[in-house]
C-alpha cells in the first residue's frame, strides 16, 4: 500500500462519514438555531424547550434518512472489502 492509496482511503472514509452524519446534524442544528432565535425574542430561557425539539428532530431524521445512511455505509464497506485483494 502506498501513501497515495492510503490518503484516498482516508479521504473516502471522511467524506462518507460526513455524508452519513450531515442530515441528522444539519437538521438538528437548524432546529436549535430556530429555537435559540425564538428564545432570544421571547426571553424564555428554558433548557427543555431547546432539548426536546432537537431530540425529536434527530429521531425523525434518523427514521427518514436511516435507510439511505445504512445503504451508504454498506456500499462503503463493500468497496473496502472488495478492494482488499488488490492490495496483495
Amino acid at each position: 500500500m502506498d501513501t497515495g492509496f492510503a490518503m484516498h482511503l482516508l479521504a473516502d472514509l471522511f467524506w462518507t462519514g460526513l455524508l452519513v452524519c450531515l442530515p441528522v446534524l444539519g437538521l438538528t442544528m437548524l432546529v436549535g438555531l430556530l429555537i435559540s432565535i425564538l428564545q432570544a425574542v421571547t426571553q424564555v430561557q428554558e433548557m427543555s424547550l431547546s432539548f426536546v425539539p432537537k431530540l425529536m428532530t434527530a429521531a425523525l431524521a434518523l427514521v427518514v434518512f436511516g435507510p439511505w445512511m445504512l445503504r451508504t455505509l454498506v456500499q462503503f464497506t463493500i468497496r473496502l472489502w472488495s478492494g482488499i485483494p488488490a492490495l496483495f
